[in-house]
């Protein structure tokens, strides 16, 4: 287990203590290296330079050799020219920073970045096309390849809303300009996942107070789809709680990060936070067999693409500085965060299948699964055994068409009921009005007022009549015969 920021704040430098924007820094460095803040290169080696100023202080020739600072690790690659570009702002235009100034500095200049505050969500365009969709404490984000091609401004967005593994956005700009953006999760829990982070990024940046939330629900209608409630504070009350903060500042021990297979952990060692270079084989082949039991688990994990295609969706004609481009280089490379994409959360139901297929199939599971089920491993019959169901209940599956016309059915079906229902009441409601003698002030109004009169004796007494008309023909009917 691991912490980590959920809400990134909008502007970190009026972050009232210094031990809050340290933690911010260790969150923002680690997004860094694992490539969730992807810049330019500029960008990048003036970001490093402020951690290496920040970890090991002033340059001195006497401590720092020729090439000191490939000896850590900032990004998930590096190049020997982007190494001495580090170095030379280190050693040029940094000097005399304390730690504190070096991670503020950081802090602003992270800030303003594209990518800043992002938590990647891999999807798909409605032309397959791969994405990752992103809720920042600006907005709504869409990054594709190396561009940012959709900025949505958190008071822009009318409606998030899922059905399977479909997300919509609904927006509503200037000149009375409406939107729908839509794409699509690898998986329907995926896709829920994102609804509900939308739903808390939306509540927590864009409300002014926590009383204002209210249920959200992902259909217009109440007996179908998902209902969802952002608990605690909102971005403006934390900001507002932090500013009243009266005590002495605690005690800061700066320590460094150590990648690990999931997430990296914070240490209490001496103070080297980046990676060095020695270590590097062995953190990436870490990495690299925790991006191998996220693939094998499918789960949400991105899937890293060569190539991306140029032609996108209609771009929203929005910026962070309402600026009139519509695409937005975020850097030199593409935007791939897999390193750093957690698991999605799956159905339990869903997780035992999939670890039973695997272990039918013969395929590998990681440590992970293989630490879980060491106390409950099934023996071969077993696995036989569930197997034969496993693919009973495959093949018993239909496809996607067959799923969506039971969809279908059963919205229709639950609508004629919700139909029937409200008709029974109204019915129930009518015969209580006309035939009881129930001297309630609301019924005694309606009673008086003349559309109910003119009701009452034009068209509901000679229906009265001719039902029991027909009743005592129908009564009659039986008795003779």
């Amino acid at each position: 287990m691991c912490f980590r920021v959920k809400f990134y704040p909008a502007d970190p430098a009026a972050l009232k203590e210094e031990i809050t924007r340290y933690l911010v820094f260790l969150q923002i460095k680690r997004d860094l290296y694992h490539g969730r803040l992807l810049c330019k290169t500029s960008d990048a080696a003036l970001l490093a330079a402020y951690i290496l100023q920040a970890e090991i202080g002033d340059y001195d020739s006497g401590k720092h050799p020729e090439g000191y600072s490939s000896k850590f690790q900032f990004f998930p690659k590096h190049s020997e020219k982007l190494e001495r570009k580090i170095a030379e702002i280190h050693k040029t235009e940094l000097s005399g920073q304390t730690p504190a100034t070096s991670e503020l500095n950081f802090l602003r200049k992270a800030q303003t970045l594209e990518t800043y505050g992002v938590d990647p969500h891999p999807c798909k365009d409605v032309s397959g096309n791969a994405a990752f969709l992103a809720f920042t404490p600006f907005g709504f984000v869409v990054l594709q390849g190396n561009k940012r091609v959709h900025f949505i401004k958190w008071n822009e967005v009318t409606k998030l809303k899922f059905e399977g593994k479909t997300f919509y956005l609904y927006v509503s700009q200037k000149e009375e300009k409406k939107i729908i953006l839509t794409y699509f999760a690898p998986t329907p829990e995926a896709c829920k996942h994102l609804w509900k982070c939308g739903i808390e990024n939306q509540a927590f940046y864009k409300l002014e107070k926590s009383s204002q939330v209210r249920t959200v629900s992902s259909s217009n209608l109440f007996f179908k789809g998902s209902r969802f409630r952002y608990s605690g504070r909102v971005a403006k009350e934390v900001m507002e709680s932090s500013a009243k903060i009266k005590r002495e500042p605690p005690e800061i021990h700066r320590a460094g990060m150590v990648p690990s297979r999931s997430c990296p952990s914070i240490t209490h060692g001496p103070r080297l936070s980046s990676v060095p270079r020695t270590r590097r084989r062995a953190v990436h082949i870490s990495i690299m067999e925790g991006l191998e039991s996220l693939r094998d688990s499918a789960h949400s994990t991105p899937v890293r693409s060569s190539s991306h295609g140029d032609t996108f969706l209609p771009h929203v004609r929005s910026s962070r500085t309402d600026s009139n481009e519509r695409v937005a280089v975020i850097a030199d490379e593409a935007y791939s965060p897999a390193d750093s994409v957690l698991p999605t959360p799956v159905a339990e139901h869903s997780l035992e299948l999939m670890l039973l297929s695997r272990q039918i199939n013969g395929a590998t599971c990681s440590i992970e699964e293989e630490k879980e089920s060491e106390a409950s491993t099934p023996t071969a019959t077993e696995v036989e055994a569930l197997g034969g169901e496993l693919r009973a209940l495959c093949q018993g599956h239909g496809g996607p068409e067959e799923e969506q016309v039971n969809k279908f059915v059963l919205s229709v079906l639950r609508l004629l009921l919700v139909t029937m229902g409200l008709l029974f009441v109204l019915l129930l409601l009518l015969i209580i009005l006309t035939e009881s003698d129930l001297d309630i002030a609301f019924f005694r109004d309606i009673r008086q007022t003349p559309e109910f009169e003119q009701f009452h004796y034009q068209y509901f007494c000679p229906l009265r009549r001719w039902f029991a008309c027909k009743i005592r023909s129908v009564v009659s009917l039986l008795i003779d015969t």
